[in-house]
């Protein structure tokens, strides 16, 4: 009798390690990231031919990895300011000595806050959030502390062609009030918004050099703004909690391990990742442990 079975689809293509240039290429998953030898941030960040080529695998990777990066505070900024402007958080602050260099600084005496452990992009509570960003470890724990990042391109691309039509179109509104400012004194939080007004961004976003479709909700957006239509709400019932469960689903989508990579800190390990097409994920356990790390983080674009 002739099989019948269907053949599975998107099956991966075999992942190789290869070269570029002076620089050699070990993929890490089928989906996103990629670790880096033979190249050192400092010489990056001076030559502009050497640069090119990280960019270019960034696009292609997502995630970059890179052991034993043995560079300055300033080496550090000026390699990320090869991408563009560096940008300051509100909250966090940045090193007065380095602006745009933010200190993740976690030990004893550090407040249990949880932004970190959350699937999220970094920024999108502003209208143009980051591009990206450049980590570095000062500090690691002797096991823990990990970060994952997920392929948000992938995630959007295996979605089911139904939920594709329902959120084509469809926009949220991303709120630092409502993660950062949640533990502040009310009028300290209302100031944070008036500063950081709620942004509004598109559900499903183009990435503006690779023509990528995103799918762009993270642990920042609380909701949709445009799903109250006939085509969507025959009840009210439609309207909430269906649309917060269309929003669950697809903040789900995050947590699917074959979209993922997760990378284990060394000190001076770094991690450079594209913000437009990734979420990230912090793994908080290795308390009583010390972790130190330093991030520049990228201007990026408005989303559309």
């Amino acid at each position: 009798m002739e099989n019948t079975l269907t053949p599975v689809q998107d099956t991966p293509a075999p992942v190789r390690s290869y070269s570029r240039g002076s620089i050699q290429v070990e993929p890490l998953t089928c989906a996103i990231g990629a670790e880096l030898s033979g190249v050192n941030l400092g010489d990056a960040a001076r030559d502009e031919d050497l640069f090119a080529e990280i960019k270019s695998l960034l696009l292609k990777h997502k995630v970059l990895f890179l052991r034993d990066q043995d560079i300055t505070r300033a080496e550090h900024v000026a390699f990320a300011e090869r991408f563009g402007a560096l940008e300051d958080h509100p909250v966090a602050g940045s090193d007065p000595e380095h602006p745009g260099l933010v200190r993740i600084y976690k030990d004893l005496d550090s407040p249990a806050e949880h932004y970190e452990n959350a699937l999220h992009t970094d920024g999108t509570w502003r209208d143009a959030p980051a591009m990206g960003a450049v980590l570095r470890c000062i500090e690691s724990p002797p096991v823990g502390g990990d970060t994952i990042w997920i392929n948000m391109a992938e995630a959007y691309r295996r979605l089911p062609e139904h939920i594709k039509t329902q959120i084509r179109g469809l926009r949220a509104r991303h709120s630092i009030e409502a993660s950062f400012g949640a533990v502040m004194p009310e009028e300290q939080r209302h100031a944070l918004k008036a500063r950081f007004p709620d942004a509004e961004h598109p559900v499903v976003r183009t990435h503006p050099e690779t023509g990528e479709q995103i799918l762009f909700v993270n642990s920042f957006t609380t909701h949709f703004v445009n799903f109250h239509t006939p085509e969507n709400v025959r009840f009210g019932q439609d309207y909430a909690p269906g649309a917060s469960h269309l929003l669950n689903y697809l903040l789900s989508q995050a947590a699917v391990p074959e979209f993922q990579v997760r990378w284990r800190w060394t000190p001076n390990s770094v991690a450079i990742w594209d913000n437009r097409s990734t979420q990230h994920y912090a793994v908080q356990d290795y308390w009583p442990a010390v972790r130190k790390m330093e991030r520049a983080g990228i201007v990026g674009d408005r989303p559309f």
